[in-house]
């Protein structure tokens, strides 16, 4: 089965083929010839999720699936969630974003937080979700030097490191999007041997 993924992000295409194997073919927007930045105007990982799947198969005709991911914090009521990405400006500056988070952490006791994913796959036309959580805590300063975006300051329950100390196979045991992708792999190979109706 192959499928395009939205988006164009080549980290997140590096980890989630990681975890595909050989499961299945995916093919990236830039592979599909596909040069735009789908927008994010929404409140929830959800719609905008579902958002970027839909523009994509309405270009393609293709099955295909979206990820959206936040990092929820506690004390920050949820901050930066949707706006993860750009949570210190629109230029998605991991750097200047991890920045505004321990800033704004500064002297919080309080450091629970989660990183939540949610895939939006859009097979034979119709919208399927699937949703991974990861809770954890935020760090006082950055750690390691592997990984994207919050990694360096973010420690998942159950470990001592921070995803960016781990490699792809230590993160992959703890993450959120793994286990919203383990959901989808499990789906899909349903529908393969059973063909959706």
């Amino acid at each position: 089965m192959t499928l395009v993924f939205a988006t164009n992000n080549e980290n997140k295409v590096k980890e989630i083929r990681s975890m595909l194997g050989d499961h299945f073919s995916i093919i990236t927007l830039k592979e599909a010839g596909i040069d735009i930045d789908i927008p994010e105007p929404h409140d929830t990982l959800e719609d905008n999720a579902r958002e970027k799947s839909t523009v994509i198969y309405e270009m393609t005709g293709k099955d295909c699936f979206s990820e959206d991911t936040g990092l929820e914090i506690d004390v920050l009521d949820g901050a930066p969630g949707v706006l993860s990405a750009r949570y210190a400006g629109e230029q998605k500056l991991s750097e200047d974003n991890i920045t505004r988070v321990l800033q704004e952490m500064d002297g919080k006791e309080n450091r629970q937080a989660h990183f939540r994913t949610v895939i939006s796959l859009i097979l034979d036309g119709k919208e399927y979700q699937f949703t991974g959580v990861c809770p954890g805590t935020i760090l006082t300063e950055k750690r390691g030097g592997k990984g994207f975006g919050y990694d360096p300051i973010f420690v998942p329950n159950g470990s001592d490191k921070a995803f960016a100390e781990m490699d792809m196979a230590g993160k992959n045991h703890f993450s959120h999007r793994a286990k919203a992708l383990q959901q989808l792999i499990t789906f899909l190979k349903d529908a393969v041997n059973k063909p959706l109706s």
